[in-house]
């Protein structure tokens, strides 16, 4: 799936291996290596098959929005949009939003 950042230090974190945006090596980690699992993946469905991610739709502010697990505490969120054909992954932020 092709990702779109929201946030241009995102992107930085996972170009720049010298980068980490205030986050613990371990979280730049899972973050990176997230990301590559959602450009190799076909469709959603392959982060439902995924349950280590705990793929989750979000609901109350932030509604429309879906997250995965990136350690117990912290969360990748983005939301899925189509353009023409295809489906397109943005990434909003990584968080702690319990």
């Amino acid at each position: 799936m092709e990702i779109i950042f929201e946030d241009d230090s995102l992107k930085k974190l996972e170009e720049d291996l010298s980068y980490d945006a205030g986050f613990e090596r371990s979280i730049v980690k899972s973050f990176r290596m997230l990301i590559q699992y959602i450009r190799a993946a076909q469709d959603e469905r392959a982060f439902y098959n995924m349950k280590s991610l705990h793929y989750e739709k979000l609901k109350g502010t932030l509604d429309g929005l879906h997250s995965m697990r990136l350690n117990k505490k912290w969360r990748l969120i983005l939301k899925l949009r189509k353009e023409n054909s295809s489906k397109l992954v943005v990434v909003i932020s990584v968080s702690d939003y319990h």
